[in-house]
């Protein structure tokens, strides 16, 4: 896999690891450091051998924010030319599931990374926010969007108008996070869930997914006929056809990711 100078890739068998590696600075999350991420994803999405990502921080957080320092001096003009946003939308194009594990901070655009992800973990220790508003702006790479989808139009305004952090606790309650776990186990429960996700029909996964995120921004009737779209559509692949071979014979599947 590409080296790269801000985050960590690896592969542990059918698993693509992405480390965050600006522990000095909490991982505060640069643009040249987002261009990473977002190639390291596109390259495991094309790669047949990784079946599931997961994306997690090194050091003390996971990501306490975006850099303020790059862009502090930033005009209007420049930011529309820069069009610095276009690389995060790639992210909601990745097809392979991302599963993130939050310790510590996950805030600003440290918490909008965490929101790409399909499913999210966190240790009992971290904390969530969009802190913008106290440096007068807002968040851009979705911040809005996403978690309103999540909270609801009221519940949202309340944190991005507050600014303040909320706890674990409360992002699970309110179906931001999926687990909470200690810190000590918090990449093992992750890789743990990743594996067993990566044993199944790579297809039906991915399928899942797609119809999912259409259910989220379509009408019913539209997402309904999305899905029965995906699945007729399975009934092609060969994993389809061997694991409903397999529940006759009583064995268990030997799926193959086609």
């Amino acid at each position: 896999m590409t080296n790269y100078e801000y985050i960590q890739v690896d592969q542990e068998e059918s698993i693509g690891i992405i480390r965050l590696n600006r522990p000095k600075v909490l991982n505060a999350l640069n643009r040249k450091m987002v261009s990473e991420i977002v190639q390291s994803m596109r390259e495991m999405d094309r790669n047949d051998s990784v079946r599931v990502i997961v994306l997690y921080g090194n050091g003390k957080s996971f990501a306490a924010g975006a850099d303020i320092t790059e862009m502090a001096q930033d005009d209007s003009i420049h930011l529309e030319l820069l069009n610095q946003f276009a690389e995060w939308d790639d992210l909601a194009h990745i097809k392979k599931p991302i599963i993130g594990a939050v310790h510590g901070f996950a805030l600003g655009g440290g918490f909008e990374l965490a929101l790409v992800c399909d499913l999210l973990f966190a240790s009992e220790d971290a904390k969530f926010g969009f802190p913008e508003i106290n440096l007068a702006v807002m968040p851009g790479a979705g911040g809005t969007q996403r978690l309103t989808k999540l909270m609801g139009k009221t519940k949202a305004l309340e944190w991005l108008w507050s600014g303040e952090m909320m706890t674990a606790e409360t992002a699970e309650a309110w179906g931001i996070i999926n687990r909470r776990y200690p810190q000590e186990i918090l990449v093992e429960e992750t890789l743990k869930y990743a594996r067993n996700l990566a044993n199944k029909p790579a297809l039906s996964v991915r399928f899942i997914k797609e119809a999912v995120y259409k259910a989220v921004d379509y009408s019913l009737y539209e997402g309904m006929q999305y899905e029965r779209k995906n699945f007729s559509l399975l009934f092609s692949s060969d994993d389809q056809k061997e694991g409903m071979k397999a529940f006759v014979e009583k064995r268990k599947p030997n799926f193959k990711g086609r």
